[in-house]
């Protein structure tokens, strides 16, 4: 009878620690599927931003022709494949595209005309609606990482995750030159 409660007692502790990896392994799936929808929901906001550069660009090219190497830049970030960058590179463009078109609407500051222009109001327009767009979207994958993160780092699931091959995932945080105010120099 010893031996049967014994094996009892393990079969149960067993049974608790497959079940609490169960639970533990849908959980980071769960999670991490919430990260992956909040990047994608993020990733159509910057793709219509990505999508609306070069028309800002060249209504912006014909006042200001000066500022030459700032749109090259900005043009040569816009004509790598979007859909061909994985999600890490995604985020590493469109950091460096925002401090760009930081730039290049302190550029229309010093043009009165180009901000009389239609074209650059809307597109202007566009561009303030989508950052604020992107703003929130950024808000909300943060948030997902976090609380995916926070999983993967919490004992006793940062074992099981490891195992189980789990990996934490970067935050979507602006650059240092976002967080400095736009200097217009000429």
């Amino acid at each position: 009878m010893g031996i049967t409660v014994v094996f009892g007692v393990f079969l149960a502790v067993v049974v608790l620690v497959v079940g609490y990896v169960i639970v533990c392994y849908n959980k980071g799936i769960s999670l991490r599927n919430y990260v992956k929808e909040a990047f994608s929901t993020m990733d159509v906001y910057l793709k219509k931003r990505w999508d609306l550069i070069p028309n800002l660009v060249e209504t912006t090219k014909g006042y200001a022709a000066h500022e030459k190497s700032t749109f090259e830049e900005v043009i040569k970030m816009r004509n790598m494949a979007y859909s061909g960058l994985s999600q890490t590179e995604k985020i590493d463009v469109n950091t460096k595209l925002s401090g760009f078109l930081s730039r290049l609407i302190a550029v229309s500051e010093a043009y009165p005309e180009l901000k009389a222009n239609e074209n650059f109001k809307n597109l202007a327009s566009q561009l303030s609606a989508l950052e604020e767009d992107i703003a929130m979207a950024r808000k909300y994958y943060n948030g997902t990482v976090r609380e995916y993160n926070n999983f993967l780092q919490y004992f006793p699931t940062n074992i099981i995750g490891s195992i189980l091959g789990f990996r934490t995932e970067a935050f979507f945080e602006i650059s240092g030159e976002e967080r400095n105010n736009v200097q217009v120099k000429f």
